[in-house]
């Protein structure tokens, strides 16, 4: 009986000797110093194989199983070897070979498939004459046949084989056998399979799941036992998704559609193993008194039932994989579809699927098959409705109920009745979806439910391990176990990998709950989750920039350090948790800790900022201010109005953020903080610099600088040294501000301020072209190093300003194709940060590039455009940059005049030395005596 492994062929004995030498195996065969050795794995030997399928169908009552192994038999064990040890092993084999037989058959005879059997057990008597067993299966399949005479013939034949064999009678069960023939009660018909049908109604208006059903389909269609696992929160759609499919399949399966609540979630306890193969059974039409007491009894006559059958069943309802693993058919033909609210991990050979909630078009679509076709004649309204249903098919099913009862309502009026607090509304009779949640959390540990009440005091959707070990006072690692828990029950969802989130009338479901918990409670959690997010927004920032930072916010040390540490990439986290920063923010005079509010905003500004979401940062400060106010903390106030004023310089509304941050100056100069006001005196020269208001910005500029160098802080001392250096470098005294930016450089270098050093290697570039001190060819080369190391930082400002500086250069190096797409990529930068603040000055050059290049009309056009927006912003520098150009690519003398004398005029005022470019403009224009019209716009 036994084989080779795969891929080998068994080698003669005489070759033994030809093994390697000793040493380790060597495939097969091996040698070591007691002799040869044979090295055999599980999959090696027929007998393993035969030995683990038999006792695998034994076990599940499969006939299958048994069959595979019995068809591993060529004949008798070991035939041809004559040692006594071998044989005796033999006579083992082979009788495990008949015990084997003897199953199969029963489980054959007990499926109904006594003609079947008559061939084969025929063949098996005669080759094992003397097994009572083998000769009473074969009288048994006879007269299960109606072959009755040939069933007494074959008990005289044994009788007389047994007699002269052994002088013996047969055995008491082939007696009672033999009665029972004569008496017509040995084998009774065949129990005739009728169709069942124990399937609870389906609706007709189910929705949507086409690429889900399409996969049930194919699984089902592909052969074999399908079982399908659908998990999902309560109020999903798992059962009628269940019912909706063996209504689409049903046909495939004449034989039963059996249908059973296991109760897993439900006020009732779960039904277990044995009593749901008992109603199984019986739906199936067996007698009560046919059912075996015990449960493994139970599972062989359900399989073997099953085996018979082409069948659907549905399992309602599980509570864990091992209430349902004893009621899966082991053969061929059927399908079984499972639905539980618990992801059943440990059910072997499921194919699992998750049940999403409805997405909008699907969710109206349920709406209006139950409440009619008024919803779509209000799709607004629709689309808030099963908003706040959150596509969840329970909810939408109740809200459609309500409407479709009250047929004067419009779909607006539940959607107001509904508001902010969805649960109570959605309710029919005594469904409601606030009682299915209640049914899941009632079956919670204590412990998993302590942190789903938690859950309920977070202000977001969106949460992390950190932020649950932060609500709940717990060790990241608990905190992430019982997150786990609440995933497989479907509470919580994990949208990606660490990343969880609460459906909104979860959400909604929670508060109520956490409602209930003490004041104190609540307050001390959400302070810890407070506590958590500053400590991950000021995790953001450069260490350099941190700790000046902290100092400005009074923050000692990084809140919740340790957690925090669990956060693997602070930056790509905040960036998930934005949408939640203003809850947070509303969040903090709730736990009793109001300067959080304009906290939480200053350690995310950066970041915020940065990447050009100018909207969540004045709405940040814009709540922060007003609870400052409130309060009357003139320090959230100053921050406050300072942030909010950078919003307003950055869209280029200069008077607002004028006033802004005038009002933070004058708050700072009363607090006496030195160090806050020298920041937002730069600030202020940002503006005046901006606005062309150089004079201004100067004296401002000087004070600044004075107040950053008496603190002695570092970091405000390098603000105000790159303000100063660019203003200088603006009104043509270059050697000074390179001497400032010099500086300034140093500083980042020595504070090992990455971001820092990055602004000032740009503008120390910026000022030595102007200055005539740099060569374009290594302008370019720098700029791009410059561009690259933004990039990487995400430094989407100094991405954007070099993108235009570049373009720039290129056009003085005559690539204008370059440049005008250097130029334009930086816009593209600007639009994405929401930046108008130098939005004229990149236009003004993109316009310079095209009229190098030759393209008068779009260069005219570009620089009307500058000039529009200059003007709009009050920035007079870039309105006469603008003038300058379109007095270029004038097509007669008196434009070109008009245009250029409109330029040195304004540079003339702000006495920066563009005045003399536009000077000479004029003096050529009038030293010409243009009669013929000759275009200035030539090159």
């Amino acid at each position: 009986m036994g084989r080779q492994p795969t891929g080998h062929r068994a080698r003669p004995a005489a070759d033994l000797r030809l093994a390697p030498a000793p040493g380790p195996a060597t495939g097969l065969i091996a040698s070591d110093p007691a002799g040869y050795r044979i090295t055999i794995g599980p999959d090696d030997l027929d007998s393993l194989v035969f030995a683990r399928l038999a006792a695998a169908g034994r076990r599940d009552g499969d006939a299958v199983l048994l069959r595979r192994g019995l068809d591993l038999w060529r004949g008798d064990a070991l035939s041809g070897i004559e040692s006594e040890t071998v044989r005796r092993a033999a006579v083992a084999l082979d009788e495990a070979r008949g015990a084997a037989l003897e199953d199969w058959a029963e489980l054959e005879l007990a499926a109904g498939h006594e003609r079947d059997l008559i061939g084969p057990l025929t063949d098996l008597v005669e080759r094992f004459p003397l097994r009572e067993r083998l000769r009473g299966q074969l009288i048994r399949a006879l007269a299960g046949a109606g072959r009755t005479g040939d069933a007494l013939a074959e008990f005289r034949r044994v009788r007389s084989t047994l007699r002269g064999e052994l002088g013996l009678e047969p055995g008491p069960a082939l007696q009672e056998l033999h009665r029972r023939v004569l008496a017509g009660e040995a084998a009774p018909p065949p129990r005739v399979v009728r169709p069942v049908r124990s399937l609870p109604r389906t609706v007709a208006d189910f929705t949507g799941r086409t690429d889900l059903i399409s996969r049930i389909a194919a699984r089902a269609a592909a052969g074999g036992p399908a079982v399908i696992a659908l998990d999902g929160m309560a109020g999903s759609g798992k059962t009628t998704l269940a019912l909706h499919v063996a209504a689409e399949l049903g046909e495939r399966y004449p034989d039963a559609h059996l249908y059973i609540d296991l109760h897993g979630h439900s006020e009732r306890e779960p039904l277990d193993p044995a009593g749901a193969l008992l109603v199984l059974l019986r739906r199936l039409g067996i007698g009560a008194d046919e059912v075996p007491a015990d449960s493994d009894g139970r599972v062989h006559l359900w399989r073997a039932e099953m085996a018979r059958r082409r069948a659907l069943v549905i399992l309602d309802n599980a509570a864990s994989s091992g209430q349902v693993v004893d009621l899966l058919p082991a053969s061929p033909g059927s399908l079984v579809l499972v639905t539980s609210r618990r992801r059943l991990l440990g059910l072997d050979g499921a194919h699992p699927e998750s049940l999403p909630v409805l997405d909008e078009a699907e969710a109206v679509e349920l709406l209006a098959r139950i409440a009619g076709d008024r919803v779509f004649a209000e799709p607004g309204a629709a689309a808030d409705l099963v908003g706040r249903c959150g596509g969840l098919p329970l909810a939408i099913r109740l809200a459609g109920a309500r409407l479709a009862h009250r047929p004067r309502w419009q779909v607006a009026d539940l959607v107001k009745r509904v508001g902010d607090a969805a649960l109570p509304e959605l309710a029919a009779e005594d469904r409601t979806v606030a009682g299915a949640f209640a049914l899941s959390f009632g079956q919670l540990p204590q412990p998993a439910q302590r942190v789903f009440r938690l859950l309920g005091v977070h202000p977001g959707r969106l949460f992390d391990v950190p932020a649950v070990a932060a609500l709940a006072d717990l060790p990241a690692g608990e905190a992430g176990e019982l997150l786990d828990d609440l995933v497989d029950v479907h509470l919580v969802e994990e949208p990606e990998p660490d990343v969880f989130r609460m459906h909104d009338l979860l959400h909604e479901y929670a508060s109520a709950l956490a409602a209930e918990l003490p004041t104190g409670g609540r307050r001390a959690a959400l302070g810890r989750l407070l506590d958590l997010e500053l400590g991950a927004a000021l995790a953001t920032v450069p260490e350099p920039v941190r700790r000046p930072m902290m100092r400005e916010l009074g923050v000692p040390g990084l809140p919740a350090a340790t957690l925090v540490a669990a956060i693997a990439q602070p930056p790509a986290r905040l960036e998930r948790m934005r949408p939640y920063l203003g809850s947070l923010v509303a969040a903090a005079v709730d736990a009793g800790r109001p300067e959080y509010s304009w906290q939480l905003g200053r350690a995310a500004w950066r970041q915020l900022f940065g990447d050009g979401y100018n909207d969540d940062v004045r709405a940040l400060f814009t709540t922060a201010g007003a609870i400052a106010r409130r309060l009357g903390d003139e320090l959230g106030q100053a921050i406050s109005a300072n942030y909010l004023g950078s919003v307003h310089f950055r869209r280029a509304q200069y008077d607002d953020a004028l006033a802004l941050l005038q009002e933070s100056i004058r708050l700072r100069r009363r607090l006496g903080n030195p160090v806050a006001l020298a920041y937002s005196l730069s600030n202020l020269v940002g503006i005046y610099s901006t606005t062309s208001r150089f004079a201004e910005a100067t004296e401002v500029s000087l004070e600044a600088l004075r107040l950053a160098e008496t603190t002695g802080d570092a970091q405000a001392v390098s603000s105000h040294l790159d303000s100063r250096s660019l203003l200088m470098s603006r009104l043509g005294r270059h050697e000074e501000a390179l001497i400032l930016q010099r500086r300034r450089l140093m500083s980042m270098i020595d504070r090992a301020d990455r971001s820092g050093a990055v602004y000032s290697l740009f503008h120390l570039i910026l000022i030595r072209r102007r200055a005539g001190r740099i060569s374009d060819r290594a302008a370019e080369r720098a700029y791009r190093v410059v561009l690259r190391l933004s990039v990487r930082q995400r430094m989407g400002q100094v991405e954007a300003e070099a993108h235009s500086e570049l373009g720039d250069v290129l056009s003085s190096l005559g690539r204008h194709a370059e440049a005008i797409d250097q130029v334009e990529r930086g816009l593209e930068t600007f639009d994405r940060l929401d930046d108008h603040r130098i939005y004229a000055q990149a236009l003004n050059t993109l316009a310079r590039a095209r009229w190098a290049a030759g393209d008068r009309a779009r260069a005219e056009a570009d620089f009307g455009r500058a000039l529009q927006m200059a003007q709009g912003a009050s920035q007079p520098y870039e309105v006469a940059r603008a003038h300058l150009g379109l007095g270029d690519c004038a097509t007669d003398a008196e434009t070109a005049r008009a245009h250029w004398t409109a330029a040195a005029e304004i540079f003339t005022r702000l006495r920066v030395p563009e005045r003399y470019e536009a000077a000479a403009r004029l003096q050529e224009v009038d030293s010409q005596k243009d009669e013929t019209g000759v275009n200035h716009c030539a090159i």
